[in-house]
């Protein structure tokens, strides 16, 4: 889930225009010695707390579908976490790296939710809301200043930026549907006796069961009901 949170990041912020003009998104961790490797403009999202959600945290569970609508695996709720980044521009002048990061915080602060065309992955497949809160960190997250000295290099302006996604829940295979009847013998009670006829229950279309077979047989099978949308009414 993080890396497809990367990526839905660089694919808003290279859409906004920097791509074009030649600046490189990048997720690494802005050292003193990176800064010095630095010979292009650049923009830096730095991911550095993740933190669960619990007051998110939901009960229950899902089902999963395949292509014909029968049931495949069931998943449990997804647990939403958030992604706290500092984001700083790099360029050859402070007045550089001003204009690119007051273009990146125009991008951030006008986006809401990352777009779903932007979302890969399980992200997509899940189909939930992306948040994107541009200007803040949450409430239990390191301070900027923290975050600088522990990556040993000097302070300049950055911008806070939290996102808050689903990690999707762990499916667990489901048996495939029963597409076999229960076959019945019926026995003499005389001693030694031995079965004199067999009849498939259930499925009247069947074929007859072979006189080894418990289980078995095979059958055609059916196309699973239609679901109903939630608020439609069954006919």
């Amino acid at each position: 889930m993080i890396h497809e949170v990367d990526e839905g990041l660089r694919r808003l912020l290279a859409d906004s225009g920097l791509e074009a003009s030649g600046v490189e998104v990048v997720f690494d961790a802005p050292t003193r010695d990176w800064a010095a490797r630095r010979s292009a403009p650049t923009v830096c999202v730095f991911l550095y707390d993740i933190r669960e959600d619990h007051t998110r945290r939901g009960s229950g569970g899902g089902e999963v579908y395949d292509a014909d609508g029968f049931v495949v695996a069931r998943r449990t709720p997804p647990r939403w976490f958030e992604l706290t980044y500092l984001v700083t521009a790099w360029a050859g002048r402070p007045q550089d790296e001003h204009r690119l990061l007051s273009q990146v915080l125009s991008t951030l602060i006008a986006t809401d939710t990352l777009p779903p065309h932007l979302l890969t992955g399980t992200l997509a497949d899940l189909g939930l809301i992306v948040a994107v809160d541009a200007g803040g960190t949450g409430l239990d997250a390191p301070a900027a200043s923290d975050v600088w000295s522990a990556l040993g290099g000097e302070l300049k302006p950055s911008l806070g930026l939290r996102v808050r996604a689903p990690l999707a829940g762990i499916s667990k295979v489901t048996s495939p549907p029963v597409t076999e009847g229960l076959v019945m013998r019926s026995v003499p009670q005389a001693q030694g006796g031995v079965p004199d006829s067999a009849r498939r229950l259930r499925y009247t279309e069947a074929s007859e069961p072979r006189p080894d077979e418990g289980f078995g047989g095979p059958r055609e099978r059916r196309p699973a009901p239609a679901r109903r949308r939630r608020g439609e009414r069954q006919p």
